[in-house]
């Protein structure tokens, strides 16, 4: 099941470990997200109900993420990104998770090593709105220092499928 907090999953924890067929699924729903169970085992020859119990024990693997989490941000009005790094007093790092947490704008966080404890994923409408939100990320008690950048351009958008083709090949 998914966790309930996002601060909390490991990157390098265990989790399903997906094999050829189970790529093969994630590339047709790729290439296809309308796609029927029934469509997409036929196009791969296998029943509906193997694609079916696959895509049940990714899920409750924690291999696939939220629906939402594809959503692109601009389409929530938030065209904005930016990435903060942030220093953070280790006896508050839990207080700090929770309150970064409850902020809409932060989309993605993660533990780091180096010289930041924190890198943010944070989205805004402008710069004038990510102003606002990294104001109320650096007033969160247990926030030492942060750093802001924006990005200027997607060169390479968040992907996964060159991988899975590399796995469904390996058969």
């Amino acid at each position: 099941m998914h966790s309930t907090s996002p601060f909390r999953r490991c990157i390098f924890g265990q989790m399903y470990s997906l094999d050829a067929v189970d790529a093969r699924i994630l590339l047709a729903r790729d290439q296809s997200q309308d796609a029927s169970l029934i469509e997409i085992g036929g196009r791969l020859g296998i029943s509906r109900n193997t694609v079916h119990a696959r895509l049940k024990r990714l899920r409750d693997g924690d291999a696939l993420g939220p629906p939402s989490a594809t959503l692109v941000p601009s389409a929530a009005g938030r065209p904005l990104l930016a990435f903060v790094t942030l220093s953070v007093s280790q006896q508050d790092v839990d207080s700090v998770y929770a309150a970064l947490g409850a902020i809409p704008e932060v989309i993605e966080a993660h533990t780091t090593t180096g010289d930041a404890d924190l890198m943010l994923r944070v989205v805004a409408r402008d710069t004038v709105d990510l102003h606002r939100v990294t104001q109320s990320i650096q007033m969160t008690p247990g926030v030492q220092r942060s750093s802001t950048s924006l990005a200027t351009t997607e060169v390479i958008p968040r992907r996964m499928s060159l991988l899975l083709q590399q796995l469904a090949d390996e058969v």
